[in-house]
């Protein structure tokens, strides 16, 4: 009998087990991992081994020790954005969690990449009264090879402390009287406290643990977007000062944000879902930074359930991928114009794609919206630089981030079923790193100090 089971290793999960095992009594804990063990996880387009996303049946780039922590480890400490964790608990009480995180994150290692912040007192004037807004936070980018280091030892010190299950896949949860089960096609988990904390990667079989105490999500929502590839120099008087900046553009009809913006970067597929989008690459992953900077544009979308916010999104990017990863490439001034880039255009063009893409338009790839919002972000920046985009810049179709459904559970994240709890990410309250760490922490801190094991 364990004390409690944590369904999922990834950041939420692993900052709950190390705060549970700050308790002077011994709590048993049991971790369950569908993905392989920690050295095993192997992702066979980052090996070399495939081109294009297979859609395994357990992905090991996402479902892991670790979950999407690995891909670059970008830490933002902060409420303007990566979820609702300070509507839920408290804006103080969520910055305060955050630093106890990033402590955690250097006494594995993190303290040999730099903090950096991105307010800008300047840009914050300068967007008063306008439609857009800058957005702040305190910024840890660990980077993927940094990440994974800090993962594996967070790995050592959790694997002698607490029971770690791999490529174990949960069937069914129930609970009867005070005792959950946790129903493996092997083996039944017994556990007092059962702790949901499936990340992105849930999917269908989180949802049927949920539906099996009669616990439904009320809306889905995917975030879809252009990439950008740009000069570096480009926006260099609104980045002096630091390293990325963060704007919201919004209106009663629209709202669009910048994504992880990358100086000296390079933009590269991304593989999720047995799709390929196209993602960015820090500097710092590479022995050969480029002389441009990218960054996506993304605008959130929501509807009614999590199946249909997926099929929307796969829609769309499938038709782009045609099949073959895909990822169309235009230029500003052919957007504006509302014509195809061709080869010998990219060939030509002084902005060098850095990665290899196919010409296209993207009035005949995405829905309008999303060209919408890239045309407001860019007058918002123009506003800002004083200065026009160039004309050469490069966009890429299409990025996304896609979202567990929203559960409802109260301020202690338990579900409607009595010592059920649903964390992190899959709650659908957080979609960052740095949030679903502070979720772990928060909920360890409760646990602790309010039931007897």
């Amino acid at each position: 009998m364990y004390d409690i089971a944590i369904v999922g290793t990834g950041v939420s999960g692993i900052f709950l087990a190390y705060t549970l095992l700050m308790s002077e009594t011994k709590l048993k804990i049991l971790m369950i991992e569908k993905g392989q063990k920690f050295i095993d996880r192997i992702c066979p387009i980052e090996s070399g081994k495939s081109e294009i996303c297979i859609n395994c049946n357990v992905c090991n780039k996402a479902q892991r020790f670790g979950g999407m922590g690995k891909s670059e480890g970008k830490f933002n400490y902060t409420n303007d954005f990566g979820g609702k964790l300070g509507e839920k608990i408290g804006n103080e009480v969520v910055i305060n969690l955050m630093e106890e995180v990033d402590k955690i994150l250097c006494l594995f290692g993190a303290g040999k990449v730099k903090l950096y912040c991105t307010e800008n007192e300047e840009l914050k004037s300068l967007s008063k009264g306008k439609n857009y807004n800058i957005l702040t936070a305190k910024v840890r980018h660990l980077g993927t090879s940094v990440s994974d280091e800090i993962l594996n030892e967070m790995y050592l010190h959790l694997k002698n402390k607490v029971d770690i299950k791999f490529e174990t896949n949960i069937t069914s949860i129930e609970k009867t009287d005070s005792v959950f089960k946790l129903n493996n096609c092997n083996e039944i988990f017994k556990s007092r406290q059962v702790v949901l904390a499936t990340g992105i990667s849930g999917g269908e079989t989180f949802l049927k643990y949920c539906r099996s105490f009669n616990i439904e999500p009320y809306r889905g929502r995917v975030d879809l977007g252009v990439r950008v590839e740009m000069k570096t120099n480009e926006l260099e008087t609104i980045l002096k000062n630091s390293f990325e900046t963060k704007i919201n553009y919004k209106t009663d009809e629209l709202e669009a944000t910048t994504h992880c913006m990358n100086p000296k970067g390079k933009v590269i597929k991304k593989y999720q879902e047995g799709l390929v989008m196209a993602d960015g690459q820090n500097y710092t992953e590479t022995d050969s930074p480029s002389c441009n900077l990218n960054f996506s544009i993304l605008t959130p979308k929501y509807f009614s359930s999590y199946n249909e916010a997926k099929e929307y999104a796969i829609g769309i990017i499938k038709s782009i991928n045609k099949g073959r990863g895909r990822v169309v490439i235009q230029r500003f001034e052919d957007l504006i114009k509302n014509r195809v880039t061709t080869k010998e255009q990219l060939n030509k063009n002084k902005i060098k794609p850095t990665l290899e893409g196919e010409g296209g338009n993207l009035y005949n790839e995405i829905p309008k919206i999303y060209i919408d919002a890239l045309l407001r972000i860019f007058e918002s920046i123009e506003n800002l630089t004083k200065n026009y985009i160039c004309k050469e810049t490069l966009l890429y179709g299409i990025d996304a981030k896609f979202y567990e459904p929203e559960i409802s559970t109260d301020e202690h994240f338990q579900s409607k079923k009595h010592g059920l709890y649903i964390l992190g990410d899959c709650s659908g309250v957080t979609y960052s790193l740095s949030q679903a760490a502070a979720s772990g922490v928060y909920l360890g801190k409760y646990l602790l100090e309010n039931l007897l094991f």
